[in-house]
Order: C-alpha cells, then structure tokens, then sequence
C-alpha cells in the first residue's frame, strides 16, 4: 500500500500538470480563427526549447520507460536495442524532419498524407497512409495507459476494481478536456512538467540504487548471476553472435519505423522552422541517456533481487523504487512515469484525429468543410480516440494491447517509401507503391503472427533472425521498384505531382510573434 507522503507528492505533481495544461489558453494568440494548423500543430510556433521538451516527450513514452527496464529484467542485453535505435533517429530526423516540415510549410500540409497526396497525386495512396497511421497508433495510446497502471499498481496508488478504473478516467479525463480546448498546446506546456520530474527523479533514483547496491559493477555481477550466468561475459547481459542480426535490424527497423508515426511527424510540424529542428535532433540523444539509464534500472532489479509477477516484468522498476526509495520520492518517480503517459497520449489522439479529418473526412465525406467545422471534428475524434483507449485496456488483456503495437511498428514502417522516398524522388509509380505497401503489411503480418507475436523472425532458410518489419520493407521496396518500371513500360500514367519539390529547399524561418512559445 502506498503511504501518505508518497500519494501526496504524487497528487502534487499530476495537480502541476493539470495546472499547466489550462495555462495553455493563454499561449493561444487571440486575433487568429480558429483552423486545424492553429489547434494540431500550434501554429507552427514553437521555438528550440518547446520542441525539444515536445519531440522528446512525445518520442519517449510512460510505456518505453517501463517496457525497456522490463525487457532488461527479463532478457537481459536484447532490451538495450532501444539506446541504438534511439540514437539512429537523431540524424534520420535531422534530414527527414526538417526537409519534410519545409514542404508541408510551403504548401499548408498538415499530415504526412497531405505531403503523398500533394507529391503523387494519388488519393488512394494518401489514404492507405493515413490509415495506416491510424491503426498503428491506436494500440500505442492504448500502451500509455497499461504503463500508467503497471506503474500505480506496483507502488500501491491503484486500487483494485472500480476504484482503480476511476482513477484511470480520472486522469485521461483532465487531459482529454485540456487537449480539447488548446489543442497541442496542452501537452507541449505539459512536456516541460515531464522533463523536469522524469530528470530528477530519474538522477535521483539511480544515485541511491549505486549507493544501496555497491556500485555498477555489484549490481552487473548480481543481476548476471539472477539470470543463470556465472559472470557478466558469460551471462544473458552480453549479446551472443547468433543475437547479433536480431538487436541489429530491430534498432534500425525501429528507427526508420518511429519517424513514419503520426504523432512523432504532429510535433515535428510545430516546430517553428527547420532550423530548430535540426538543433532538436541533435541535442535529443539527451534523452536517450534518460532511456539507457531506465534500462540499468531493469538490471538492478535483478541484482536487487525484485520479484516482478508472471508475464508483468515491466512492473520490476516501480517496484525496485517502492522497496529502496523514501515515499516522497517514490511518489516523484510514479508521478514523472505518469506524465510521461499524457504527453505522448495526447499527442497520439491529436495526430490520429487530424490524420481523419484531412484525409478522410475532408477528402471523401466534406470537401468544403470550413476550417472551424475542420476543427471541431477534429476535437470530437480526438476525445473518441481517447475514450477507445480507454475500452480497450478495460476491455481487452494487455497482452492483446502488446501484440497490436508489435504490428503496429510493423504496418507503419510500410508508408516509408511513400513518405520518406518520396522526399528525394518522385521516380516511384503510386500504383507500384500501393501494391509495395499492400505486400509489405501482408508479409509482415504472417511473419509476426507466425511466430506468435515475435517481432523477431526466420525467414525460413537457415537460422538466422531478424526484425519481421524490415524484412518486410525490403519486399515492399522491392515490389514497388519492380512495378514501377514494369508500369512505366506500359506507358502507365501517374497523378500530378504538386508539390513543386527541388534538389535544395530554401524556404526562410517565418516571423512570428510567438515564435518561441506554443
């Protein structure tokens, strides 16, 4: 049971976060109607600082802080596949991101769907990627929720039942409403809050485990004798050469996959210029020393000698804090997971609403909607998105909510070349990129579900394993490549590309008067 100093700094820290999610109003600029730019990617005006806070909350979720730890506590070295890959992104972001903002600027896209309509007129094309996008964050909000009750059932601030359901809508509720009103704004003011506790308490909860445990080199030794080992070198800490391939495709594939998402790409359009983007991916590796360090956690769960419950391992690092850590403290960390959930929650329901309402409602059911009916639509999908998160935890087993993000990673990774490619070339044939997205999910959903939900695979010919969604990216490259020269030679027409995209992007950082608040 959690105790009163715990649940106090607990309360404290998510009233905080309430707090600043209703200053977002007053962020807003008055004399501007209201239209979905201003309330998905607040007006393109947020400078360095609020980016950076933004992307890296959003990027790096409650759930990652709780499933990597896990993972360690449970494989050992595999799980630390996510420092690489997170650090794989800063530079795919560096091009990527800044290009990509420049050509949604110039010409009003709201949406990587918006970019592959305008790029190669297809709407059919932009409409597989923006549900794609859809249906692989789904699950992904559903995950910040099973991290926001793995964390409070473990210290004791979940209560069991109704009660627990509660506080779980409780929560959601708060930041639904704010998310409604302000739109981005609400978790970009909410990301500063997360920062801040996530660095702190992090700092601290590491500092008093080496003092508690003797040291890294105690709590390596302990936790490799936990997992069967006779020392470090011959333990599960240290990758084999047959896991190699594995941890080598997961963390590219993952990196390639994380920049396709919708609400990665939402925080990345606020961004105020390219310029700051290119300054965001390179101090973001700050972050992912915050990853490696919940991933030492996981190790010293072991070392520590914490017992997680059968198939809940992510549960070891809350429990690791609520055994060692005094009750203020321990209520600072489960408060700083806690927000580490509603940022990217909130981040995720906007990214999927303003995904419908661009390339589905507008383009197919409303085309003369007006910027305000845009808008309201957009909030009314939100708050669905998030009350279908919710269902889903209540309704579904978590493994379910699990094994849909697995595919999720794998069906997202499939818009790659329509988005990423299609920033440097235009060569590819919609046609030909249609039937490469179709077989890319076709073969990378048989691969996972073959091997029961493992998104490390065979290809069937000798032992070798790999990340099933690359493998099924190359097959998808491979057919779009093949059709589009096979098209080509039929004399095949294509849509109109509009996006008027040159070798170099010169477009200059806009003037504005709130450039660097959001």
């Amino acid at each position: 049971m959690a105790d009163g100093a715990m649940t106090t700094t607990f309360l404290a820290v998510i009233g905080g976060a309430s707090l600043l999610a209703v200053t977002a109003r007053r962020l807003r600029p008055r004399d501007r109607l209201p239209d979905l730019e201003g309330w998905a990617l607040a007006d393109r005006s947020l400078g360095p600082v609020w980016t950076w806070l933004l992307l890296g909350g959003t990027i790096f979720t409650a759930y990652t802080f709780t499933a990597v730890p896990g993972l360690a506590y449970g494989n050992g070295a595999p799980a630390f596949f996510a420092v690489p890959y997170t650090v794989i992104v800063c530079p795919l972001a560096f091009v990527l991101l800044s290009r990509l903002w420049e050509v949604a600027r110039r010409h009003g896209y709201v949406t990587a769907a918006d970019f592959v309509r305008g790029r190669y007129g297809s709407p059919p094309l932009a409409l597989v990627v923006a549900l794609t996008g859809i249906l692989a964050t789904m699950p992904y909000l559903a995950l910040q929720l099973l991290g926001i009750r793995a964390v409070l059932t473990a210290g004791g601030v979940y209560p069991r039942g109704a009660a627990g359901d509660l506080v779980m809508v409780a929560l959601f509720a708060g930041l639904a409403v704010a998310t409604y009103r302000h739109g981005l704004r609400a978790p970009a003011v909410i990301s500063a809050l997360k920062a801040v506790a996530v660095f702190v308490s992090l700092t601290a909860v590491c500092w008093l485990v080496l003092r508690r445990l003797g040291g890294p080199g105690p709590v390596f030794e302990g936790a490799a004798l936990r997992l069967g080992g006779t020392d470090v070198a011959h333990s599960p800490l240290v990758l084999t050469p047959a896991q190699q391939p594995a941890y080598a495709t997961l963390a590219l594939g993952s990196a390639l996959a994380l920049l396709m998402y919708p609400h990665v790409l939402t925080a990345g359009f606020a961004a105020d210029g390219p310029r700051t983007l290119r300054k965001v991916a390179v101090a973001l590796p700050a972050w992912t020393g915050l990853l490696a360090l919940f991933g030492f956690l996981g190790v010293a769960a072991l070392a520590a000698g914490v017992r997680a419950p059968a198939g809940g391992a992510e549960a070891a690092v809350p429990m690791l804090v609520d055994r060692l850590m005094p009750g203020p403290l321990a209520g600072l960390v489960f408060a700083a997971i806690t927000v580490g959930a509603l940022v990217p929650a909130a981040v995720m329901s906007i990214a999927a609403a303003t995904s419908f309402v661009r390339n589905v409602y507008v383009e197919y059911v409303q085309p003369t909607a007006t910027p305000k009916r845009q808008v309201r639509i957009a909030k009314a999908v939100s708050l669905t998105a998030k009350a279908g998160a919710v269902a889903f935890v209540f309704g579904l087993r978590d493994q379910d909510a699990v094994n849909l993000q697995l595919l999720g990673g794998v069906w997202i990774l499939q818009i790659f070349p329509a988005v990423a490619v299609g920033l440097f070339t235009g060569r590819l044939h919609p046609r030909a990129l249609l039937a490469g997205w179709a077989a890319g999910m076709a073969a990378g959903t048989v691969l996972v579900v073959r091997e029961g939900f493992s998104s490390i695979v065979t290809l069937g010919f000798g032992p070798l394993e790999i990340y099933a969604g690359l493998a099924a990216l190359l097959l998808n490259l491979t057919v779009a490549v093949t059709g589009t020269a096979v098209l080509e030679r039929l004399g095949v027409t294509r849509g109109a590309d509009t996006t008027d995209l040159p070798s170099r992007l010169t477009v200059r950082r806009p003037r504005t008067t709130g450039a660097n608040h959001p």
